[in-house]
């Protein structure tokens, strides 16, 4: 039986090339992947290439040739964002997924599902007009120029603080946006009033002004006590409304200074939010090292991290998703639009909680959202923004733009896939790839796999225990989880408590966080993971067919406790390393590495059952700890080395603390 051609051979230079392209937006390369937010994607590409090389026909390797991977059963047990499942199945394989979380299982079940965009067209249209019948009052406000009513767009809030003297309200910036022509809208710290450049141009409503201030004040000049927030109040509490946002079919986009109406209008939200029918118990926040976040600024139900009218869209979604018979809007939901449509609402979660920052202060960025996720973490913004989900035209975040770009594009992509083609640069030229597709067939048993091509089966749950025979898969090709970054498991309950209200019975809700493949902490031991990175691991020996199976994954991690954890795992399951390459994989400029040493290339380690990877490395006696490339290259040579060699487990964790710090 041949050895996979990636045992030899696996083009660096392209994959390296193609995948700086794709880092810079990975949604527009892959947007059927999309769907719903999930950390830590690595490049499509470099996945597509990893599963190009196991192809056995050499005219089909070809990074641009359609297919290759007929017959085959692909499985990835840690699925997360589902890259595995997409690019093998395009490849004409049929796939198996795993993940103890249910939302990469929801989302690789609706975005694997051939769908018809017509009927998701129709469905959506008729859902948001549902919703903008019972909302669109809540989210309207005036321009300031001609007074004529129009959709809101976004308030802008600032953050109370207390010091001795009393309350303050603090911004990241008094600059609201910087126009084309060069002028500034910006607030009056002490009228609360919006001007342009030197102009008045929206007067605030009436009444006492608290103090004012940029976010780089700590200290109160007249009781030089330091500003504190007001943890005693709710998170949403915790905001005041300063300017409102909006674009006047006459005067174009505007920035407006609180009025009456606006307040009046929050009032309102306000006031119904007591009888938001929803099941506060499920609301509460879990326990986790992202989520200690919360706790520490004692916010303890995710509900109070929504505005009154935010939590008003969110409940009417629920509840139109989950209604029975048709509506009078004709509206009758199930099945794949259902699907589809709740984890649109969820994953417009991202953009619609008083977690969402400002940025369109800044010269290159005007009137730009920070998602609440930028930094893979929880974040509290000195200026808070309230979108507008149900806003009508091309806006970030709002339900309408999330649909065009995150199904009806995905979707079309699905049906016709593009590639792109190294030029130079960051220049590149589109290929189609004829005959391929991004979708396929869902079974419920492993024997349907062998009935046809495409086809994928699902599993929510740990992968230490999978519902397949032994040697019923032929490759496994996975991103296991980043050590411990928790964020995979932790952050997602901030989706979690949604869908489950959006979907109640369409999965298994109840969920532990003990069960993900992640170290609580950073400076924890490694022991956790280790644990059951390593039944993991030996159920995939299990599955794996023997002979020319491969266990392939990308991997990099700057902590020695994460490596030995790793190699720990892989050498009780009872792996060896047949090769090693490394790849381009992060952006610098992401927000969430920019300004860090932080690694911006995985190693893609090729294993075998140690008997068959009948490779010996050498012994490792440095690390260069200076060059992202070489650092992940020389550390998948001291994988290899460390297991093929006869060491004990303590010696292995000693090896790799010694070489790594």
């Amino acid at each position: 039986m041949l050895s996979p051609p990636i045992d030899a051979h696996f083009d660096e230079t392209f994959a390296d090339a193609i995948a700086k392209l794709e880092s810079y937006n990975k949604h527009l390369y892959r947007p059927n992947t999309y769907l719903h937010k999930w950390w830590a994607r690595r490049c499509g590409s470099t996945f597509r290439l990893i599963l190009k090389a196991l192809v056995e026909d050499e005219a089909a390797r070809d990074y641009y040739a359609p297919g290759g991977l007929e017959g085959k059963i692909i499985l990835d047990p840690m699925m997360g964002g589902g890259t595995t499942l997409h690019e093998a199945i395009r490849l004409g394989a049929s796939v198996i997924g795993a993940d103890v979380d249910p939302i990469p299982v929801l989302q690789a079940r609706a975005s694997l599902t051939t769908a018809s965009t017509t009927q998701l067209a129709q469905q959506f249209k008729r859902f948001h007009q549902a919703l903008r019948t019972e909302l669109a009052d809540h989210f309207r406000t005036t321009c300031p120029q001609c007074q004529r009513d129009v959709a809101l767009r976004y308030t802008l809030y600032g953050l109370r603080r207390r010091c001795a003297c009393g309350e303050s309200l603090f911004v990241d910036s008094l600059t609201l946006r910087h126009n084309n022509d060069d002028s500034v809208f910006h607030l009056d710290p002490v009228t609360h009033d919006v001007c342009l450049d030197d102009d008045l141009f929206s007067c605030a409503a009436a009444g006492e002004k608290r103090p004012l201030h940029e976010r780089t004040a700590k200290t109160c000049p007249t009781c030089h006590k330091p500003y504190r927030e007001i943890l005693d109040a709710p998170y949403y509490q915790r905001y005041t409304p300063l300017a409102v946002s909006g674009q006047c079919p006459e005067h174009g986009l505007f920035f407006a200074a609180m009025r009456p109406a606006d307040w009046a209008a929050i009032h309102r939200a306000d006031e119904l939010r007591p009888a938001i029918a929803l099941p506060m118990d499920e609301f509460a926040v879990g326990s986790g090292s992202k989520s200690r976040s919360l706790h520490e600024r004692r916010i303890r139900s995710y509900l109070d991290l929504f505005s009154s009218r935010q939590l008003l869209y969110l409940a009417t979604a629920v509840d139109w998703l989950n209604r029975e018979g048709i509506s009078d809007f004709g509206l009758r939901i199930s099945g794949q639009a259902r699907l589809n449509l709740a984890l649109l609402v969820s994953t417009s979660l991202e953009f619609n909680t008083l977690l969402c920052g400002y940025k369109g202060y800044g010269a290159r960025r005007p009137g730009a959202i920070r998602h609440a996720f930028t930094y893979h973490a929880y974040s509290f913004p000195y200026t808070a923004l309230e979108n507008n989900p149900l806003y009508g035209r091309r806006a970030s975040g709002a339900l309408e733009n999330l649909f065009n770009g995150r199904i009806l594009r995905g979707r079309q992509w699905a049906q016709q896939p593009v590639e792109r083609r190294p030029i130079s640069g960051r220049r590149s030229c589109a290929v189609p790839i004829p005959d391929e597709v991004d979708a396929g067939t869902e079974v419920r048993h492993y024997a349907e796999l062998k009935d046809g091509r495409r086809r994928f089966l699902l599993f929510q749950g740990s992968s230490t225990a999978l519902d397949l025979p032994d040697d019923s898969v032929d490759f496994i090709v996975t991103d296991p989880p980043y050590f411990d970054s928790v964020q995979y498991s932790d952050l997602a309950a901030f989706f979690r408590v949604w869908l489950r209200q959006l979907l109640p019975q369409d999965t298994g809700w109840s969920y532990e966080l003990d069960k993900s493949a992640v170290e609580p902490t950073t400076n924890g031991s490694g022991a956790d993971y280790t644990l059951l990175l390593s039944g993991i691991f030996a159920e995939c020996a299990r599955v794996l067919k023997k002979g020319n199976g491969r266990l392939i994954f990308t991997y990099h991690h700057w902590n020695p406790k994460g490596w030995a954890a790793l190699t720990l795992a892989l050498k009780r399951a009872g792996f060896g390393l047949v090769n090693r390459y490394v790849v381009h994989s992060e952006n610098l400029v992401s927000r969430h590495i920019v300004g860090q040493n932080a690694l911006v290339h995985d190693v893609i380690l090729v294993c075998a059952p140690a008997q068959e990877a009948a490779r010996e490395w050498a012994a490792v006696t440095a690390v260069t700890l200076t060059d992202s490339y070489q650092f992940c290259y020389d550390c998948g040579s001291v994988l290899g080395w460390l297991l093929g060699d006869g060491l004990s487990e303590s010696e292995i964790e000693s090896a790799w603390r010694d070489l790594l710090t």
